[in-house]
């Protein structure tokens, strides 16, 4: 089954035309090398209401995953986390924290993951190197995750701690 997924990039440069993004389209072909269907790619500027509202017209009808990059620092303008929880259904903390994990750095990542319907929204550093490996840390838990948000009743087997039936 192929799964889909959109990218947002948030960046105030790159949507007003200073510098090009660099993470935005190595993150599509990592995600077509996984087998994925990248539906869109969009820019936007940095900002709470830029981010949300984005974010928001992505997810509607849309079940797959959203991977923004871009403002999860320090910076003033790094909003994307506070964004991303203003339309948050649901949160995934573990995402987060594995990314965080992937290197030394990662803890001035202010990044959110979660639901929103059908979609899991997974925020990524802008820095093209960082927006990668993040993604790799995740990218092997998101078909399941993916598989979960459409209602699917797939077994958990004992060895991953479920049991024969369907996990609650």
């Amino acid at each position: 089954m192929a799964y889909r997924a959109k990218i947002l990039t948030v960046s105030d440069s790159v949507s007003d035309g200073r510098r090009e993004d660099g993470a935005g389209p190595l993150l599509k072909a990592r995600l077509i090398d996984s087998g994925f269907e990248v539906d869109e790619v969009r820019v936007v500027p940095d900002g709470v209401s830029s981010v949300a509202s984005s974010l928001l017209a992505m997810s509607l009808g849309f079940a797959g995953l959203i991977v923004t990059t871009g403002g999860t620092g320090f910076s003033p303008r790094d909003l994307t986390p506070e964004a991303t929880l203003q339309i948050l259904e649901r949160e995934a903390p573990g995402f987060d924290e594995l990314m965080r994990a992937t290197s030394p750095f990662g803890a001035l990542s202010r990044s959110r993951s979660g639901t929103v319907a059908r979609c899991l929204i997974v925020n990524t550093p802008g820095s093209p190197e960082a927006a990668i490996e993040c993604l790799e840390a995740v990218l092997a838990l998101v078909p399941h995750a993916l598989d979960l948000l459409r209602g699917g009743g797939e077994t958990h087997p004992p060895e991953t701690g479920g049991s024969t039936a369907t996990s609650s």
